[in-house]
């Protein structure tokens, strides 16, 4: 029997596009899950090029990799630096039923 092959997924390979990545972070969100979303953030960030980030953040790149890893709970002000060099915001609105 032949042995398969597999390639890990990455999804930061597919967030090549400002609605795709808006669209991501959006079902992240969704999923209510802190972590999850943290992950997500450290997706996106990676696919834009974590030291670009590190760069325009004044934060290390160790630090950022650590901070949206999904396992840490990073300061708001963290992911707040993070969501502005990415140019994404977060916006407040009514939970819709």
């Amino acid at each position: 029997m032949d042995k398969e092959n597999y390639t890990a997924w990455d999804s930061a390979e597919f967030l090549t596009d400002d609605d795709i990545i808006i669209e991501y972070l959006k079902a992240a969100l969704e999923e209510n899950d802190p972590a999850f979303f943290m992950k997500a953030i450290g997706n996106v960030a990676r696919s834009k090029g974590m030291s670009t980030i590190a760069q325009e953040t004044h934060l290390g790149r160790p630090s950022l990799y650590k901070a949206l890893s999904g396992e840490r709970d990073p300061r708001i002000g963290t992911v707040m630096k993070v969501l502005a060099a990415l140019g994404i915001q977060l916006t407040i609105a009514p939970r819709q039923a």
